[in-house]
């Protein structure tokens, strides 16, 4: 993790200190030139190309260094001019050697820029799909995501859980596709998800703000794209489905569904879906309809979960073509976790995901597990009391005699 202090970084700064006067008739200490401080950041700016220079004068000294021993080896040494078996054995061997050297020394420095690229690609990433805390007002929430691109982080799903003052509000979302595109397309809608669950009171409204960010990413995507390479495809083709969810302090859960699998709800022995209404066209298909009103869908009790999830956990096939149970490994992993913690249960079906695709699913997968933890409210817990209380004067007394 990289943490950026406020203010200017570390090496641009000119470190100056000011020393009080000794007397308090002595002239102030005088603050230095803005020229002179100009000047020390071009000089050290001057340093840092000559160490990258000489860096890369010492990367090419190595196989200057093999070149140079072949060529005196060729037209120096009297072995190299003989034509016998012995001598030509000899020459092969030194140009095997050569050429040796040469490709493990650029293998190197491959590597090593491959590596620096993965390392900034997944720092940029991970910025952008960034792992939810793992409370927020109560709430414990686990979450993981599987790119179907090798060697990428993320893809084109998207999930995020911000707490507000109108609750604590979920976005689970899938872009059209993976790849680049598919990415863009996320982190439009997550920046203006970001911004729009603060500001906006109702989640409809929520969802009209996602929907003009993700038009105005569309449009600017497709006049880029005729710019470059000529008229650009449809972009009534590309959408994104989108679930919404808020949760309330007093545990209710609101939800608008755009084309989005209804997450599932866990507590007890039952695994069922949250709700059973008609979704939404997903967005960018089809203009929002006038009236956003956002489905309840009852209470989130203390110690239930939610379990949300792209299409591609559904999707996802085995060798013989079979799709994966997801259902029945969310029943299996309630029952070996009866507390449903969020990283045991996403942890259990995350592992029999990657056993039944043999750990390569084609599409992009996102899971996010959300658990209340709140306490139960004073009255829930004074009837529980009073249950209680009446269960025991109910039982029948037993005398020993």
């Amino acid at each position: 993790m990289i943490r950026i202090k406020a203010g200017t970084p570390r090496g641009t700064r000119p470190r100056t200190r000011l020393r009080a006067p000794a007397h308090p008739f002595l002239p102030a200490p005088v603050r230095p030139d803005p020229g002179d401080v100009v000047a020390g950041t071009a000089c050290r700016a001057r340093r840092g190309d000559g160490r990258h220079r000489l860096r890369r004068v010492f990367a090419l000294g190595l196989p200057t260094a093999w070149g140079a021993t072949a060529i005196t080896y060729k037209l120096s040494c009297p072995l190299a001019q003989q034509d016998g078996f012995g001598a030509r054995l000899v020459s092969s061997a030194v140009f095997f050697a050569v050429g040796t050297g040469l490709v493990l020394q650029a293998r190197r420095a491959l590597l090593r820029e491959l590596r620096q690229a993965r390392r900034v690609a997944g720092i940029a990433q991970r910025a952008l799909l960034r792992p939810p805390p793992p409370r927020i007002d109560g709430l414990s929430l686990a979450a993981v995501q599987l790119s179907a691109d090798r060697g990428a982080t993320i893809g084109g799903d998207l999930y995020e859980a911000v707490g507000t003052e109108h609750g604590v509000r979920v976005v689970m979302g899938d872009a059209r596709g993976h790849g680049l595109p598919a990415v863009e397309t996320a982190a439009a809608v997550l920046g203006s998800f970001r911004e729009a669950v603060h500001d906006e009171k109702e989640l409809g409204s929520v969802l009209r703000r996602l929907e003009r960010a993700l038009a105005r990413h569309l449009r600017e995507r497709a006049r880029d794209e005729h710019l470059l390479t000529g008229p650009a495809p449809d972009s009534a083709e590309e959408f994104v489905t989108v679930l919404l969810l808020e949760i309330r302090p007093d545990g209710e859960v609101r939800a608008l569904n755009c084309g989005h699998p209804w997450p599932y709800l866990l507590g007890g022995p039952r695994v069922e879906p949250l709700a059973r209404a008609e979704p939404l066209p997903p967005l960018g298909a089809f203009p929002l309809p006038a009236e956003l009103p956002a489905v309840r869908c009852g209470r989130l009790l203390p110690g239930q979960a939610l379990f949300a999830y792209t299409d591609g956990a559904e999707d996802a096939r085995d060798t013989r073509g079979r799709f994966f149970p997801l259902r029945a490994a969310l029943a299996e992993a309630v029952r070996r976790h009866p507390l449903v913690l969020p990283g045991a249960v996403l942890r259990s079906v995350l592992a029999a995901l990657l056993r039944h695709t043999g750990g390569a699913p084609a599409d992009d997968v996102a899971l996010l597990v959300l658990r209340n933890d709140r306490l139960p409210a004073p009255a829930v817990l004074g009837a529980r009391t009073a249950a209680g209380r009446a269960a025991v004067r109910a039982q029948p007394t037993t005398h020993h005699g």
